[in-house]
């Protein structure tokens, strides 16, 4: 009797790969059972395209997990990217890639449900289709294949891998995932072809973008020309979808245990959707709007729920700026009162410094003092204010102060580098302001506090002021990091460390951000040619992506370091995810403004200089 594909991989896979607690399955709290893909009339593989321990901390792929099991008739197994001694197991074992619930091949899936988390995940999602036995190109599929649907923020600029994928959502997941579940059910039911379905789904949910379907013309100049639907009754713009009820929206409330450490173990609820603030260079602000506010009671609720399912000893209050979050200090108090006596820590992303000095009472008794994470930005108030980034030295500093007081020794404090209108100054800043944040501690009578700044590349996103905007190119971001270096090697210390971030990969990122779908061919080569994990320092070879441009014909620096002209069709303009283009070009040239400069011509912008 021929093995199961379940005996294959214990017996195949798992004795032959590093940790391969991470490919067994079954953990706690867990959904799905023996049988219930068979059983089940639709058939959702959720996949991460990134490894487990990435992918098992990844709230929305919980989330759309949890509601897909808990709609009747369809069964949701979990799929994550295979590391790469895994993936050559498989390869060379002829094993497809398989759910982890039980080991169901991903390709007999009805749906494969992709979350695109970041622009260095791409070649990781033909990862994923390969291994299951799917052609990477949407246009080599037929009836017999699974629907590839992608969500996540990087498809709210989906045109790098529209060759890929059958249908795009645009927006928040659970509405949107309940009406493609109700509407596979009943085209399935009535025996509609899968070809069929893609233009049904994407005629009848206004939200759902169908690639293949809309033709995309160029000027002579490589600039877009237009982008038109191919089928008659196909809209010219597709819609965000928002969540009408945040505070009812279906959330997990027995969070899946793993057996091996990952990045987040912890129990993890969203306390709020999107944020009031709209700092300039940031995606996420301007398209998740308008904000979404739980109440109080029900993240109470929930927590409850998930402590009794799971026992964890830390609770991650998520959004994208939790101090923003209106009732921040009584939700604090209350979830003190219930779960302090059980030794459970309260747990938050980083810090608005403006927010510090109101939440630092309560922060002192809720929040373990292991360290604490300030989002800084910019070292000037100059260019914070051309940022939008409400900070100021003053505000700073005593925030710091009160972070002392209530005990904290250790900060770390995020910076990027790359704005217009930045100069050399701003850059050594990030140096100077590191060791005055570490010398305030001593000013209290107390030792110098540690403080590390971690310094990224800025990659200008869709949806912002500075989608228009040319970044700066490799050689900058080098000279940056020489300056912040040669600053620790002369003035030295243990108590203050500047790292940066690789500037090749935000380049690469800055590409894939805002490129178009002609880039789906150098993407594909990259993958051919063994890019995976880009994302991971240990598997990025820049090389490799320079190898497939230059074999493809793209020019990385016409989509990275040239500035778009306001009047240029942008590669994601016909999707409406983000404000007025009049707004954001007014937010763009204030920027100038602020840092006293004259605002640029169309299409012309001088890249800051580093002396």
């Amino acid at each position: 009797m021929p093995k199961t594909l379940g005996q294959r991989v214990s017996e195949e896979l798992l004795p032959a790969v590093q940790r391969p607690g991470q490919y067994i399955g079954r953990e706690v709290n867990q959904l799905v059972r023996d049988g219930d893909w068979d059983r089940a009339e639709v058939r959702v593989a959720v996949c991460f395209p990134d490894a487990y321990t990435i992918g098992m901390s990844h709230l929305g792929c919980q989330i759309i997990y949890w509601l897909c099991n808990h709609t009747p008739g369809v069964c949701a197994e979990r799929v994550y990217s295979p590391w790469i001694d895994a993936e050559a197991i498989l390869r060379g074992r002829g094993l497809p890639l398989f759910t982890w619930d039980t080991r169901q091949p991903v390709g007999t899936a009805d749906i494969v449900a992709v979350s695109l988390q970041y622009e260095l995940g791409f070649t990781n999602l033909l990862q994923l289709l390969e291994l299951s036995g799917i052609p990477v190109r949407s246009a080599q599929r037929d009836d017999s294949h699974p629907l590839v649907i992608v969500g996540g923020p990087q498809a709210d600029n989906p045109e790098p891998v529209a060759d890929f994928v059958d249908l795009v959502v645009i927006g928040d997941g659970e509405e949107s995932m309940a009406a493609i579940l109700a509407l596979y059910r009943e085209l399935k039911a009535s025996g509609v072809r899968r070809r069929d379905m893609i233009e049904i789904m994407a005629r009848r949910l206004p939200w759902i973008y169908a690639p293949s379907l809309y033709d995309v013309a160029y000027h002579e100049d490589g600039t877009i020309a237009g982008v038109m639907p191919r089928v008659r009754g196909l809209p010219l713009q597709i819609e965000r979808c928002q969540t009408p009820d945040f505070e009812h929206a279906p959330f997990p409330l027995r969070p899946i245990l793993p057996y091996v450490e990952v990045v987040h173990d912890r129990m993890a609820i969203e306390v709020m959707r999107g944020c009031p603030q709209r700092c300039r260079f940031c995606h996420a602000g301007y398209t998740k709007r308008p904000v979404g506010v739980r109440s109080i009671e029900k993240i109470v609720e929930i927590a409850e729920a998930q402590y009794a399912a799971t026992g964890h000893s830390e609770l991650g209050l998520l959004s994208l700026s939790t101090a923003d979050y209106p009732h921040l200090r009584e939700l604090a108090e209350r979830v003190n009162e219930r779960f302090a006596g059980r030794r459970v820590n309260i747990s938050m992303p980083s810090l608005r410094v403006d927010k510090m000095l109101q939440n630092i009472p309560w922060m002192a008794s809720s929040v373990r003092k292991s360290g604490i994470t300030i989002a800084i930005e910019a070292a000037s108030d100059r260019l914070r204010a051309a940022i939008r980034k409400k900070v100021t030295d003053g505000n700073l500093m005593d925030g710091i102060r009160e972070v002392y007081k209530a005990g904290w020794k250790r900060i770390k404090a995020y910076f990027m580098v790359g704005f217009p209108g930045e100069t050399p100054d701003d850059i050594r800043a990030i140096h100077s302001l590191c060791h005055e944040m570490s010398r305030e501690r001593r000013r209290m009578g107390k030792g110098p506090a540690q403080i590390t700044g971690s310094v990224g590349w800025l990659v200008p996103k869709p949806y912002t002021p500075f989608q228009w905007a040319a970044q700066p190119r490799v050689e900058y971001f080098i000279e940056a990091r020489r300056i912040l270096a040669d600053l620790s090697r002369r003035q030295g210390g243990r108590n203050v460390s500047v790292r940066t971030h690789d500037p090749q990969r935000s380049v690469l990122e800055a590409v894939l951000s805002r490129g178009d779908r002609r880039l789906a061919s150098a993407i594909e080569s990259a993958y051919r040619a063994g890019a995976r994990f880009d994302g991971w320092d240990e598997c990025f070879n820049y090389d490799t992506w320079v190898r497939a441009f230059d074999a493809t014909g793209i020019d990385p620096d016409w989509y990275a370091h040239r500035e778009r002209p306001y009047g240029e069709i942008l590669p994601w303009d016909h999707i409406r995810s983000g404000p007025a283009r009049d707004y954001l070009e007014g937010q763009y040239t204030d920027v100038y403004v602020k840092t006293d400069q004259p605002a640029p011509p169309p299409g012309v912008l001088p890249l800051p200089v580093v002396a």
